[in-house]
């Protein structure tokens, strides 16, 4: 069988299995046809559509590239060749099972893959949570196939040390005290010193209490963690100390209250298809990038912090974790720069503010990458 052939069997099985998974819900939600792709030594799940510069949408955990089922229709009609996988150990992506597998080498060498599979030279990364970090971090190993980055919620912070922003430790350590992140420390040495053990970053470190409590009820676990207006940032800022030290797992144990904060972004359609997709594969590959950030943050130590491609950073106001605050002064690391801030928007922006972001990204790479 030649590779040719090859691919289109595997791009045939890969449409069979993902038909019940990935439903259409009208024209601006609709996924294009699933395409199975061998890149790296994985096999990733890919939709594409339109023609023109290549855009790569990254998505964030805990989610799939159906996170991006708003952004693919606006940007193909804008004139891109718009690529949105499911990121290795998500939705019908391999999932291999070390979790070594998941650090920065293997993601960005993923991505890699991906280009060389699609015969394309240089692409736009999109990113969104995690995948903006793996956005930010392409260019960095990968800087000769990256045209520009767009960042969504997660803003580029040197060395891994996102969890260890200076406005993140403030807004959390108790009055009167400080902490001066080292970047020549491992992070996650340093976050406990600085958080409590059920933060959900050092929770992942420690056993596979995150991963039962998410997995517990799936269904349950969207419902809770994918909702909008839940609260302002100025609220958050209020709420006492003990109270912002993003223990967002450890309700999941307990019983489910009656009323939930908020609004629900998913439609009972869309939820279903995480809960599907997630029943299946579960949450600890995608837990298992976490458990990586030591080993990012040693092998990114020899590597300049410098991003020389256009760039362009969308904060949300209302993102308690990923705040606005935290994109001031990046210029320091990412010269060619442009930012913006959507106004009363939380963590889900693809999915919580999908015509502003749309808007704010194609008139950038219309602007730095005209079709």
């Amino acid at each position: 069988m030649t590779d040719m052939s090859r691919r289109r069997v595997l791009a045939g099985i890969g449409a069979a299995l993902t038909a019940p998974l990935v439903p259409a819900f009208g024209d601006q939600a609709a996924m294009p046809p699933v395409r199975m792709i061998e890149a790296n030594g994985i096999r990733m799940a890919v939709y594409e559509a339109g023609a023109g510069p290549a855009v790569v949408l990254l998505h964030g955990f805990p989610e799939l590239a159906f996170s991006w089922r708003h952004q693919i229709p606006a940007l193909a009609a804008a004139g891109y060749r718009v690529i949105a996988p499911d990121m290795r150990g998500y939705g019908l992506t391999d999932r291999p099972a070390r979790v070594e597998d998941y650090d920065l080498a293997h993601l960005t060498g993923d991505l890699v893959g991906l280009l060389d599979a699609l015969d394309i030279e240089r692409a736009v990364f999109m990113g969104h949570d995690w995948g903006g970090l793996v956005a930010w971090q392409m260019p960095l190993f990968h800087e000769s196939r990256v045209a520009g980055v767009i960042g969504v919620n997660t803003p580029f912070v040197p060395h891994e040390m996102l969890w260890l922003h200076p406005d993140l430790i403030r807004d959390l350590m108790p009055p009167g005290k400080s902490f001066v992140p080292d970047p020549h420390e491992d992070p996650i040495v340093q976050m406990r010193r600085v958080y409590s053990p059920d933060m959900y970053v050092l929770m992942f470190q420690d056993g596979d209490l995150g991963d039962r409590l998410m997995a517990r009820d799936v269904r349950r676990t969207f419902r809770t963690v994918m909702r909008k207006d839940v609260i302002s940032r100025a609220a958050y800022m209020k709420l006492p100390r003990e109270a912002r030290h993003m223990t967002f797992l450890t309700p999941l144990g307990a019983p489910e209250p009656e009323t939930l904060p908020g609004k629900p972004i998913l439609t009972p359609e869309e939820l279903d298809v995480y809960v599907r997709s997630f029943e299946r594969t579960g949450f600890t590959p995608g837990i298992n990038w976490y458990r990586n950030l030591s080993r990012n943050w040693q092998a990114g130590l020899a590597v300049d912090q410098t991003v020389r491609v256009p760039s362009l950073m969308i904060s949300a106001e209302d993102d308690v974790v990923l705040t606005p605050a935290m994109a001031d002064g990046m210029e320091a690391c990412v010269p060619d720069l442009e930012k913006h801030v959507i106004a009363g928007c939380g963590h889900w922006t693809p999915q919580e503010r999908p015509a502003e972001l749309n808007a704010l990204a194609v008139s950038w790479l219309n602007r730095r990458f005209p079709a």
